[in-house]
């Protein structure tokens, strides 16, 4: 397996959250983020903060990506705008597993 240069794995997150919010971004930082619940790990990773410019309500985002589908083949990309709760890349990581944790249920609850 190829291994990616952080460049063109930022340079992919940086299409996603232009693409998604149809607004230009900046790479300005990569931050890491441990959120941990109970003394149970439930996410850890990078995330990438970009400036944005054009968007009507939020000056920066927050995005990573994740393996995803059959196998792990896709990339899903994760963008949480900096609009309150949303303050930092920790607050931003805390809401996007809240949500995938809501959805989680609301599949298993059908």
């Amino acid at each position: 397996m190829k291994t990616q240069s952080n460049k063109e794995y930022i340079d992919r997150v940086k299409l996603a959250v232009e693409h998604l919010h149809n607004c230009s971004a900046v790479h300005s930082a990569t931050v890491p983020v441990t959120e941990v619940f109970r003394g149970k790990t439930l996410w850890h990773g990078r995330v990438e903060v970009f400036d944005l410019a054009g968007h009507p309500k939020a000056k920066r985002a927050y995005a990573w990506s994740h393996r995803d589908g059959k196998d792990d083949l896709d990339e899903k990309f994760v963008t949480v705008l900096e609009l309150p709760p949303v303050v930092s890349p920790q607050t931003a990581v805390q809401v996007a597993v809240a949500k995938e944790i809501k959805q989680a249920r609301e599949k298993k609850a059908k």
